[in-house]
């Protein structure tokens, strides 16, 4: 893999003169020799700054910021441009909360549409007042988002920035670090599989469609949101990183920052330890074992041959176990302020959620989009083909229906990432989605989907592999995806639900 780097030349120590070192000075006309000391950096730092700018993936750069700053643009575009054209939309006093989501000024207002909406206000309010119990009711919603991203709003805020404003900083920055890694991953994954003889397409252009994947997504405005989207997805493809590279310590701890991210961060560990196990890994050779030697058919003998660890433990797998610490701690800090440490699961229920079996929810969702289009087909709201719904039949109707194309179209997704990325890919992927597609909410099942699958990117990663055989298909679901990023930006900015 041809990668591009900066190398910055670590220059020696100055000459020490007495107890002094010899430093170039500037004059009034930026001359040397004047008495104003010119500070530089000491050799240490500077070392470890050519080290740290040495390492960097020019071509990811390159790759990812053109994708980035379109999609940026055209969230921020579209959000401002629906709320000048059209108002603020329906009054929704539950969520705006004056300095959290609202009272900054006309314009203040109008620069923070796209990113202070809905669950933003939970994250928003967090970050001001906590979870402490003494706020009654509110403190068991609450717990179902997690601290970590209302953790950074609150450091950054110490800045003299506005909540809603620091947010928006903390998530683009997750943001830009979260393509920067898919990048890599990819490239790292597609140059495996072409070494291995399989047939895809070149690393670059398969990580270059990756990653504008993921930024045009439909839901990919809420990558700039004042919601834990970006930080999860980031710290999500940080722990494969550096799995796959061997270096289970950073592995681990950035893991147990992922679960203190989003309930999906505890699942984590599954791939982390099917990535040691396993492998593919950068580092390390996998165990020499003898074959076994069973009385049992020949298939049956090779799946288990299959099924064997390919390398040994040790004891940096202990780092694993780190993962779960994030929410462990979150769940100890809410016993310990007087809360109920289960809250964060418990709390779904506020929203409708319960268990129904695994995988239920496809097909609740299946008979919800069929009711949907009998509701649409009959053109009235006075009677519901829907069971479950408390608002007008017909809203809910557009939205199970596209919900169900989405469930279908990440099943399709599914299949494709098990043929082209290792199982730890798809383990991860499967667990995660176990999660929404085992809790339906009634009268709309696969409430918030299309939200959860934007951060799963092996689904990402299988697309762009299929895209990038398919020309075609790539004008033309690229330019489609972007417009409808563009639409549900405009709604979400305006105050109509989108997830």
């Amino acid at each position: 893999m041809s990668t591009e780097s900066i190398k910055l030349p670590v220059e020696p120590a100055p000459q020490a003169v007495g107890n002094h070192a010899e430093r170039p000075t500037l004059g009034r006309r930026g001359g040397l020799g004047a008495s104003r000391s010119w500070p530089t950096l000491r050799p240490r730092r500077q070392a470890r700054l050519a080290s740290l700018l040495g390492s960097l993936d020019i071509e990811a750069l390159r790759d990812l910021l053109p994708g980035f700053l379109l999609s940026r643009a055209l969230v921020f575009a579209a959000g401002w441009g629906a709320v000048l054209a059209f108002g603020f939309g329906p009054a929704r006093k539950v969520f705006q909360h004056a300095q959290l989501t609202r009272g900054f000024g006309a314009l203040g207002n109008v620069l923070l549409a796209p990113v202070a909406r809905w669950d933003a206000a939970w994250y928003l309010l967090i970050a001001h007042a906590g979870y402490a119990p003494a706020l009654g009711s509110a403190t068991i919603a609450r717990s179902a988002f997690f601290p970590l991203y209302p953790l950074a709003i609150r450091a950054l805020s110490l800045l003299a920035l506005p909540p809603a404003l620091a947010g928006a900083f903390v998530s683009l920055a997750a943001f830009a670090i979260g393509l920067y890694l898919l990048h890599r991953l990819t490239r790292l994954e597609m140059s495996r599989l072409r070494a291995a003889g399989r047939r895809v397409g070149e690393p670059r252009s398969v990580a270059r469609l990756a990653v504008v994947m993921t930024a045009l997504s439909p839901m990919a405005f809420f990558f700039s949101a004042d919601y834990s989207e970006s930080l999860y997805l980031a710290l999500s493809l940080a722990v494969f990183w550096y799995a796959r590279r061997g270096a289970w310590a950073r592995a681990g701890l950035l893991g147990a920052l992922a679960s203190a991210t989003r309930p999906t961060g505890v699942l984590l560990v599954i791939p982390a330890a099917l990535l040691y196990l396993y492998g593919p890994r950068e580092q390390g050779m996998p165990a020499q074992r003898a074959p076994l030697r069973t009385a049992l058919a020949p298939r049956l003998r090779a799946l288990l041959e299959r099924s064997r660890p390919r390398y040994r433990l040790s004891g940096d797998a202990a780092y694993i176990a780190l993962i779960p610490a994030g929410v462990l701690a979150f769940m100890a800090y809410l016993a310990l302020a007087g809360g109920s440490a289960s809250a964060p699961f418990s709390a779904e229920a506020l929203w409708g959620r319960e268990f129904a079996g695994p995988f239920v929810a496809l097909w609740s969702a299946t008979v919800a989009a069929f009711d949907g289009v009998r509701q649409l087909l009959s053109m009235q709201s006075h009677h519901s083909y829907l069971a479950g719904v408390t608002g007008s039949p017909l809203v809910a109707a557009s939205h199970n229906i596209p919900l169900f194309a989405a469930a279908l179209l990440t099943i399709a997704l599914c299949v494709a990432l098990a043929r082209t990325l290792p199982i730890a890919y798809i383990a991860y992927v499967a667990t995660a989605l176990a999660l929404p597609l085992s809790y339906p909410v009634a009268g709309e099942p696969l409430m918030s989907l299309p939200r959860f699958l934007i951060v799963l990117f092996p689904l990402a990663i299988a697309a762009a592999v299929w895209l990038e055989r398919n020309a075609r298909a790539r004008r033309l679901l690229l330019p489609s995806s972007a417009l409808l990023m563009v639409f549900f930006t405009a709604a979400f900015a305006t105050w109509h639900w989108v997830a």
